[in-house]
């Protein structure tokens, strides 16, 4: 298992993007819809490391500091086996897995013992 991403809640994409990539260098890689969760989102990344996703929620009008921090997401090569193995041992699953409309990957999340939210990513093969 390793970390792919670390997720952020933002109130402006394009002005969050243009912070990223002018001030810390990093590339912008891709920006999508999510229609099932009135949200886009945004995947910046340099060049050595994981990646960040900006996501920007419609429905939530303000953003309280401290709170913006979303998820981090982890790879792994089978979600359905990863949240068998993590219920097992008492890992509380927020979301079974699932994919969203037009993806290929199957994802599931997870919390901590304080609540923060853990996304678990099977990429489908390429």
């Amino acid at each position: 298992m390793g970390i792919l991403h670390t997720c952020l809640n933002v109130s402006d994409l394009d002005r969050s993007i243009k912070f990223y990539t002018e001030n810390l260098d990093l590339k912008f890689v891709s920006r999508r819809e999510i229609k099932q969760n009135n949200a886009e989102i945004a995947f910046l990344k340099d060049e050595s490391s994981g990646a960040i996703e900006l996501t920007h929620w419609r429905d939530k009008k303000t953003l309280i500091e401290g709170d913006n921090l979303d998820h981090i997401a982890f790879g792994v090569e089978d979600v359905e086996e990863a949240v068998k193995r993590l219920r097992e041992k008492g890992v509380t699953i927020a979301m079974e897995p699932y994919s969203l409309q037009g993806s290929s990957s199957k994802i599931a999340f997870i919390k901590d013992p304080d609540g923060n939210w853990l996304e678990l990513i099977q990429q489908s093969p390429s």
